[in-house]
C-alpha cells in the first residue's frame, strides 16, 4: 500500500529534490514575469468591464465618465508600481507588506496586513477560476451547468502543478501568459492602426443596443457615489501587484534588481492593456450591464433570458478582427486560459507568506516546511482548500465573489506604504551622504503619495462595497488576526514552559523507576516486553493484567506460575469489563504513594504490514497510551513485535522456534536479549 501511494505521489509531484538543489528552482525574469504577474495581467479581462457595468446603472450617458475613471485607475496603478519598487529594494527577504508593516508600524499592523493578504490570495484563486469557467461555459454548455464542480477541478489541477515546484509551474504557465500578452497588445495595436491610419470604423456587436437606466434623476451626491463605485471596481486591476514583493526570494541574483525590473515590466504591460481595452471598447460602442437580460435593449426590447453578454475583450476582438475569425477565437481562448492561470500568482504568494508567518510563530510550524519539490506544499494545499470552499459556497458566481475582492489588498497597500514612509524617515535621521539622502527623499515622496492614494481607494471600496459583500472580508480578517495571535500565545507559552530556568538541576534524578509490563496473555510479545523491561534495570518491576473474565484470568495466573516467570503478576479487578480505567487508577495510586517516583509502562504491540490489519490489532493499546500521556511522571514505552506481514521482506530471523513459549522463562528471555543485541548491532 505504501509503495502504491509513493508511486502515485511521484507520478503527480515528481521525484524529490535535495535541499541543495534550491538554487536550481530560482527564476529568471522571463519566467518570473508570467509566474508573478498573471494575476495583475488577467485583471484587464474584467476590470475595464466592471467600470462600464457600474456606470451603465445610470444609462449609456454615464459612459463618458469612463475615460476619467480609467485614468484615475491608471494613476493609482503607476503609483503602486513605483511604490513597490521601493519596497523590493528595501525589504528583499520576501516578507513584502507583512515585513514592512511589522518592522515600521508594529506587530499588530503586520498581522493586519498578513490577514488581509491571506484573504485576498484565497479570493484571487476563487475569482480568477470562476471567471475563467464563465468564459469556457459560454461555448461549452456542460461547463456552464456544472460551474462549481468544474471550478474546483481546475483548482485541484493547479494545486498539483504547483506542488511540482515553482520552476516547473512557471515554465508550464509561461507560454499561455505570454500568448495572452502578445494577443491583447497585438489586438490593441491593430485596432489603433485601423482607427488612426486606415480610417476604418470599429463596431462592437452591441454598438446599436440600448441600456435601461436603473438609476434615474440622480442627485450630484448619488452620481458622484456611482462614479466612485465604478472607480473602486476598476481598481481590481491592481490586484497582484504586491505578489512580486512577497516573492523576491524566488528570483535569481541580484534578487532585488530583478524583482524591481519585473515589477516595472508588469506595470507597463498591464497599464497598456487596461487603457487600450477600455479605449477601444468605448470607440467601438461596447454595451455591458449588470443585468443584461433586463437592461440591454435590442431593437427597443429587453434582451431576455436567452441573451448572452459577451465580455468586453470578446466584443473588442469582434470589432477589431471580425466575429468568428481565427484571431477572435485565439483572443477568447487565451483570455479564458489566463484567468485560470491568474490563480497561480496566489499559489506562489500565499505559501511564502505562510512560511514567514510560521517562522514568526503566528501559524503552525508545518507551513514553514518545504515539500519534496522544495515548494511550501502545506501552504499550497491550504490555499486550494480555502478557494474550493469559496467556490462551493458561492456557486462559482463571479459577481458575488467580486464584491469580496480587493478590500484586503488595499488594506495591505495602505499599511505598507505608510510603513515605508516611516522607514525612509528613520534612515534619513542617520544618513549623511547627500546622494543617498536625495534618493531617500525621492523614495519617501513616492511612498507617501502611494499611501495617500491607496488609503483613499480603500475608503471608497469600503463605502461602495461593504453592504454588497465586503462585510464578509471585514469579519474574516479579524478572525484570522485573532487566530494568529492565539497561535503565537500558545507557542510563547510552550517555549516559556520548556525553557531551562535557574532552578533546574540537571543532576537531579527521580527517586525510583517503577516499571509495569502490561500483560493480556503469555505469548512472545509479552516475553519480549518482560525481557526489555528487565534490561532497563528498573527499581521495581511487576506485570499487570486486568481480570475481565474470571476463568481467563485464572488460566493466565496458572500459566504464569507454571512457567516460573520471576516477575510478580498483579491482577486488577474490572467488574465493568473495562481495561483502560483500572490501569489508570492503579498508576494513579502508585503516583500518589510515591510522587517523586517515575512509573514506566511497557506496552507490547503488534507491528503489521497491511492497512486492514491495523483495524484488528492494538486498539486497546492505543486508547491506553492516549490516556497515559496526560499523566505526569508516567513514561510510556511501546515494545514492538513484528508480525510476518510487516517484515517478511526484511528477512528477519524468527527469534523463537515454534512452541518456544513452552520453554523455561530464562531461555526465552535469553533468546530475546540475544535477538535485541543482534538488531542493535
Amino acid at each position: 500500500m505504501a509503495k502504491v501511494t509513493d508511486l502515485l505521489k511521484r507520478v503527480l509531484v515528481g521525484r524529490a529534490l535535495r535541499s541543495g538543489q534550491l538554487h536550481e528552482q530560482l527564476l529568471p525574469k522571463r519566467i518570473a514575469l508570467p509566474v508573478f504577474a498573471s494575476d495583475a495581467l488577467s485583471s484587464v479581462a474584467y476590470a475595464p468591464q466592471e467600470i462600464l457595468v457600474i456606470l451603465s446603472l445610470a444609462g449609456v450617458s454615464f459612459y463618458h465618465y469612463s475615460p476619467w475613471v480609467a485614468i484615475a485607475v491608471i494613476v493609482v496603478m503607476l503609483t503602486v508600481v513605483a511604490s513597490y519598487r521601493q519596497n523590493v529594494h528595501a525589504y528583499p527577504s520576501g516578507g513584502g507588506d507583512y515585513e514592512v508593516a511589522t518592522t515600521n508600524l508594529g506587530k499588530n499592523a503586520g498581522l493586519t496586513v498578513a490577514s488581509a493578504l491571506m484573504v485576498d490570495y484565497v479570493l484571487t484563486v476563487a475569482v480568477s477560476v470562476a471567471n475563467g469557467v464563465d468564459y469556457v461555459g459560454a461555448t461549452v454548455p456542460f461547463v456552464a451547468e456544472h460551474k462549481p464542480a468544474v471550478a474546483i477541478g481546475i483548482v485541484v489541477l493547479l494545486t498539483v502543478v504547483n506542488l511540482r515546484g515553482i520552476r516547473e509551474s512557471g515554465v508550464a504557465f509561461a507560454i499561455p501568459t505570454y500568448a495572452f500578452m502578445i494577443a491583447v497588445v497585438g489586438m490593441i495595436a491593430w485596432g489603433l492602426i485601423r482607427l488612426l491610419i486606415l480610417g476604418d470604423e470599429l463596431k462592437a456587436p452591441t454598438a446599436d443596443y440600448g441600456i435601461v437606466a436603473e438609476q434615474t434623476n440622480l442627485t450630484s451626491f448619488a452620481a458622484a457615489f456611482l462614479i466612485l463605485r465604478a472607480f473602486s471596481s476598476g481598481c481590481a486591476a491592481l490586484t497582484g501587484v504586491e505578489a512580486i514583493s512577497n516573492g523576491v526570494p524566488a528570483f535569481r541574483k541580484p534578487k532585488s534588481k530583478n524583482a524591481a525590473t519585473t515589477l516595472l515590466m508588469m506595470g507597463l504591460v498591464a497599464i497598456t492593456m487596461f487603457g487600450g481595452i477600455i479605449a477601444l471598447g468605448l470607440v467601438s460602442g461596447v454595451k455591458v450591464s449588470e443585468h443584461p437580460a433586463l437592461d440591454i435593449l435590442i431593437n427597443g426590447k429587453a434582451a431576455g433570458e436567452d441573451y448572452y453578454q459577451q465580455p468586453i475583450i470578446a466584443q473588442v476582438a469582434d470589432a477589431v478582427f471580425g466575429s468568428g475569425s481565427v484571431l477572435f477565437v485565439l483572443i477568447a481562448a487565451v483570455t479564458a486560459l489566463i484567468l485560470f492561470l491568474a490563480a497561480n500568482t496566489a499559489f506562489n504568494g500565499f505559501p511564502v507568506l505562510g512560511s514567514i508567518l510560521a517562522q514568526d510563530r503566528y501559524l503552525p510550524r508545518q507551513l514553514h516546511t518545504r515539500g519534496d519539490r522544495l515548494a511550501f506544499s502545506n501552504g499550497i494545499v491550504i490555499l486550494a482548500l480555502g478557494a474550493c470552499l469559496l467556490l462551493w459556497g458561492f456557486q462559482a458566481d463571479v459577481s458575488r465573489l467580486l464584491n469580496l475582492y480587493i478590500v484586503g489588498v488595499f488594506v495591505s497597500f495602505t499599511l505598507s506604504q505608510t510603513g515605508m514612509v516611516i522607514h525612509w524617515t528613520r534612515l534619513l535621521k542617520t544618513e549623511t551622504d547627500p546622494r543617498a539622502r536625495h534618493q531617500m527623499h525621492r523614495s519617501r515622496v513616492i511612498n507617501f503619495f502611494g499611501g495617500i492614494m491607496t488609503g483613499l481607494v480603500l475608503i471608497v471600496v469600503l463605502l461602495t462595497k461593504f453592504l454588497v459583500g465586503a462585510w464578509i472580508v471585514c469579519i474574516a480578517m479579524p478572525i484570522l488576526f485573532l487566530m494568529m495571535k492565539g497561535i503565537r500565545r500558545h507557542y510563547d507559552k510552550v517555549a516559556a514552559e520548556l525553557e531551562i530556568g535557574e532552578d533546574y538541576d540537571p543532576t537531579m534524578l527521580p527517586a525510583r523507576n517503577h516499571a509495569i509490563v502490561l500483560v493480556s496473555k503469555v505469548h512472545k510479545p509479552t516475553m519480549r516486553a518482560l525481557a526489555y523491561a528487565r534490561a532497563t534495570r528498573p527499581s521495581t518491576l511487576e506485570a499487570v493484567t486486568v481480570g475481565v473474565e474470571g476463568d481467563e484470568a485464572r488460566r493466565l495466573q496458572e500459566e504464569w506460575e507454571r512457567l516460573g516467570i520471576p516477575v510478580p503478576l498483579k491482577m486488577l479487578d474490572s467488574p465493568y469489563r473495562e481495561i483502560t480505567q483500572p490501569v489508570l487508577d492503579y498508576v494513579k495510586t502508585l503516583r500518589r504513594r510515591s510522587p517523586r517516583d517515575v512509573i514506566t509502562v511497557f506496552i507490547p504491540e503488534y507491528v503489521v504490514g497491511r492497512w486492514w490489519e491495523h483495524l484488528l490489532h492494538n486498539q486497546s493499546a492505543l486508547r491506553l497510551k492516549a490516556r497515559l500521556l496526560f499523566k505526569p511522571g508516567v513514561m510510556v514505552t511501546s515494545v514492538p513485535w513484528q508480525l510476518h506481514s510487516s517484515d517478511r521482506l526484511l528477512g528477519r530471523p524468527e527469534p523463537f522456534a515454534p512452541g518456544s513459549v513452552r520453554r523455561p522463562w530464562h531461555q526465552v528471555i535469553k533468546d530475546e536479549q540475544h535477538f535485541t543485541g543482534q538488531k542493535e548491532r
